[in-house]
């Protein structure tokens, strides 16, 4: 049997055929399948964790390909499977109340009770695992189809591949497709035919005891990969059939034939044996313990689990070091992007700290089909190293610095690429071209982005005389890279001279070394990380104390913002003591932040040139969880640092408003009304406030920088609510001559003060369900459904906001306000439950307001505007299926 080995391999091709590939690439192949493999050791664990889910994806109707799977910088990347708990909480079934405004809803979706409930839910996730066996099983048959006439060919006078290749790149897809296609025509009538009475567990425990193929196609993975692109380089006719694999769509989808390489559909099995696992723990949640598939399912787990530790026992560690030719070992104690200033321009560099010498590489430009490698521009033995003073160093060389608005116009610019890239993905029939256009642009705007916002200086020196100049954006980060470079000399280190080809060996070692992978500034966090925080972060910076000696003492705040931390703020100086009490309040603006860092200095004047330095005497950080800094009260906190104290206070204010409901005692006006009544009352669709707000925003108020975030003036929202109350025959005109603030702002009151959310109580607890779903597929069955079951006044109100947000966010390089940003804004306040319903899923008033319940209620609505155009007609149509995307 053949281990995943970086290092080794057999290769069962001809190599008069097939040109060699270089020794770099088979590992990169092999660290991929590592780290996809590696990650399942996080199913241990799940086991004994009943309510928490793994978020996963899976391939839509276009096919993915080798491209889709690549980060910035160009490596390949393996699923990641997250070990955190899902972000909605699990919540209880509620009876119904006679005043539900909702209808019921279509037979099989909602929560009536608790066991029917979890049935409900464990068919939407069968019926989206059985939408995405339909695509893997097409993208199984799509590679099938060229291996019959290869091996025809094979045995003729001018054979496309030996025997022998075929056997390699093909090996067991005949066996997966067949134990899938039968798992799928048995499981393809249950779901059919629905009821409580329906078993499954016998056919996912016949599934798993076929894992075996499966390991035996894992072993002659790389083997696969490695014989298909040798084989493609040296045969064009190969090399046209493998790039353009034709894989049918779904059943319901007509005409729906894309196109794929035979490298991502290689990579499919590898990725599916995790995602079945990972279905397996969403229907476990959702089947009853007395159920005749409990057993089973747990069963077909256990192997599951068995089989994907089995495999990970045979797997290394990532390797972390290399070894020298004396037999020592060098291992990579920290890496990441500096920008270096070589003859007075500005290079950006991976800089890499191992335990004996600092490197610094740039990326090579690689060839197409070709992995990237790094190229050494210098070293320096840590014996050699020393960092230099104001005393020794020269003055600092003129660098061009950007003017801040052109700074700030990068990062929109960045924010509305990256908005372009999801749209175009979305795509039914997305271009792959224009997502590389896109990519590339985006990567651009990056690079410019990190080479010209930082502006520390920091200085290292090679006592054999030369010296290096980095740029960085925060102290704290020069801090910590001056530390471990000290911490590092501190041992008995002999200086060190390498010898070309140490040096090319070394630095061949970075690309699969490295820890950082991605230039940090991408603007926007994808879905699956934290949101972190956006509004205003209050902080009263108080006192510190456990200085030694008097001094004059300050402190400067930073926060992570684009992907790296910004100084925000700075205290006064507190001259001459040893218990400086600045007592300071500071208003910091947050992007998505999660962490602040306080770094405390003393300053004194240097008697040589009169010049003022600033020396660290101690730095920490927090992180900034919404639950503790989102009270009502200031939270106090301390940190310690080099036997410091640093005392503290703060206070996160959201940019949402209160989200509390009162109904209104008098049902004449709009405010505090029911929209079914309003709606009624006016004989329209849409209740007349919500239109003319939306008119008169996208009129005047879509290119205002932060529209629908920034509060209006309080009195103006109250007249124009009164004036909508009354009915006033002058509202257009009060509307044209009001601050555009005003009207978003009373268009969220609207929505805020309505009696029940837009999107119903009753509703509330399945849209928890919903979004919390690890299956896409089920995911969008799910979602879909529940829009179906909104009554039609708050459906299509629901629909006419929906666009319009999307309009607004259109503009964003504008006003500044994203997809994420406007869901931060509006999920609350179409989602919250009334008071009533509030307590009684314990969910907390507006103190609270980034508790997990509201962090769900923001991806629900994220969901929504990220969708596709939903057509309310279509949308009413009664389909089995609303969607086999997966």
């Amino acid at each position: 049997m053949l281990k995943f080995n970086a290092f080794f391999f057999i290769s069962p091709i001809n190599p008069t055929q097939c040109r060699t590939n270089t020794h770099s690439q088979c590992q990169v192949k092999s660290s991929q399948v590592k780290s996809a493999l590696l990650s399942t050791n996080l199913m241990k664990k799940v086991s004994l964790m009943n309510e928490e889910y793994f978020n996963y994806n899976t391939d839509g109707c276009e096919g993915d390909t080798a491209e889709d799977r690549k980060s910035q910088d160009g490596s390949e990347t393996m699923p990641f499977i997250d070990e955190s708990p899902t972000m909605s909480p699990h919540l209880c079934a509620r009876g119904q109340d006679g005043e539900a405004v909702s209808p019921t809803p279509p037979e099989g979706l909602l929560p009536r009770g608790g066991i029917e409930k979890g049935l409900e839910m464990k068919k939407l996730v069968l019926s989206g695992f059985l939408a995405s066996e339909e695509i893997y099983i097409n993208q199984l048959e799509a590679l099938l189809l060229p291996m019959k006439p290869l091996k025809a060919t094979a045995t003729t006078s001018k054979p496309v591949l030996t025997v022998e290749q075929i056997d390699t790149i093909f090996f067991m897809i005949q066996d997966i497709f067949e134990i899938h296609k039968e798992f799928y025509d048995a499981l393809s009538p249950n779901i059919q035919q629905w009821d409580e009475k329906v078993t499954v567990g016998h056919l996912f425990q016949k599934l798993a005891s076929q894992l075996g193929v499966y390991k035996a196609f894992v072993d002659n993975y790389k083997v696969a990969v490695e014989t298909a692109e040798k084989c493609s380089q040296a045969n064009s006719q190969f090399q046209k059939i493998s790039e353009n694999l034709k894989v049918k769509g779904p059943k319901e989808s007509k005409d729906c034939t894309t196109s794929a390489t035979m490298e991502a559909l290689l990579y499919k099995p590898i990725d599916r044996v995790t995602r079945s696992t990972l279905v397996l723990h969403d229907l476990l949640k959702h089947t009853p313990k007395d159920h005749p598939d409990f057993p089973l399912l747990q069963d077909a787990l256990r192997i599951s689990q068995n089989f994907l530790s089995s495999i990970n026992e045979e797997i290394d560690p990532r390797r972390t070091a290399v070894t020298t030719p004396k037999g020592e070992v060098r291992q990579l104690v920290k890496d990441g992007f500096l920008v270096e200033v070589s003859e007075g321009t500005r290079k950006l560099r991976h800089v890499f700290l191992f335990t004996d010498l600092l490197l610094c590489a740039k990326m090579k430009k690689a060839a197409v089909g070709r992995h990237q490698q790094y190229e050494c521009k210098w070293y320096i033995p840590l014996a050699d190293l020393s960092f230099q003073t104001l005393d020794d160093s020269d003055s600092l060389p003129h660098v061009q610095t950007l003017p801040e608005h052109e700074i700030e116009e990068m990062k929109i610019k960045i924010s509305s690429i990256k908005s372009e890239i999801q749209k175009e993905k979305k795509a039914q029939k997305a271009q792959s071209r224009n997502v590389d256009r896109l990519r590339k642009k985006m990567n651009e705007q990056e690079s410019c982005l990190l080479l010209h916002s930082p502006t520390i200086p920091f200085r290292i020196h090679n006592k054999h005389g030369k010296s290096y100049l980095f740029l960085l954006s925060s102290d704290y980060e020069r801090s910590e890279w001056r530390e471990s470079i000290q911490k590092l000399q501190k041992k008995d280190l002999q200086a060190c001279v390498l010898s070309s080809v140490e040096l090319q060996v070394l630095t061949g070692s970075c690309f699969k070394l490295r820890t950082v992978h991605n230039i940090p500034v991408t603007s926007n966090k994808d879905d699956d990380e934290s949101p972190g925080l956006y509004g205003f972060l209050h902080v009263i910076v108080h006192k510190a104390t456990g200085f030694k000696e008097s001094a004059n003492l300050y402190c400067t705040l930073e926060v992570d913002s684009f992907g790296y931390f910004v100084s925000k703020a700075k205290t006064r100086v507190f001259r001459d003591t040893t218990e400086p009490q600045w007592n300071e309040e500071f208003e910091i603006e947050l992007e998505g932040s999660q962490c602040l860092r306080i770094l405390c200095y003393k300053s004194k004047l240097n008697k040589d040139d009169n010049e003022i330095v600033d020396k660290i005497m101690g730095k920490g950080q927090v992180q900034l969880d919404p639950q503790t800094v989102q009270s009502k009260n200031w939270h106090m906190d301390v940190i310690e640092m080099n036997g410091i104290k640093v005392e503290f206070s703060m206070k996160f204010t959201s940019r949402d408003l209160s989200l509390k409901r009162t109904p209104s005692k008098k049902q004449s006006g709009v405010f505090g009304v029911k929209i079914s009544v309003v709606t009624k009352r006016e004989r329209s669709k849409v209740p007349y406030i919500v239109r003319q707000c939306i008119e008169e925003v996208e009129k005047r108020g879509i290119d205002e920088v932060g529209i629908y975030r920034i509060s209006g003036v309080a009195t103006d929202i109250q007249a124009l609510k009164a004036a909508f109350d009354a009915n006033t025959k002058d509202i257009l005109v009060m509307l044209s001559d009001m601050d555009i603030n005003a009207i978003a702002g009373t268009l969220k009151l609207y929505f805020r003060e309505l009696p029940e959310p837009l999107l119903t109580d009753r509703l509330y607890p399945a849209f928890m369900e919903g979004i919390a779903l690890s299956d896409p597929a089920a995911k969008e069955n799910c979602m879909m459904h529940l829009l179906r079951s909104l009554p039609d006044p708050n459906l299509i109100t629901f629909l006419t906001l929906l666009e319009h947000l999307k309009r607004v966010a259109e503009k964003e390089p504008v006003n500044k306000m994203s997809l994420h940003n406007l869901a931060t804004v509006f999920g609350p306040t179409l989602l919250r439950p009334s008071e009533s319903e509030s307590s009684k899923a314990h969910i907390t008033l507006a103190s609270d307001i980034w508790s997990h319940d509201v962090m769900a209620q923001v991806q629900v609505l994220l969901y929504y505007l990220q969708h596709p155009p939903i057509s309310f007609a279509e949308l009413k149509k009664n389909t089995l299926y609303f969607s086999t995307d997966v």
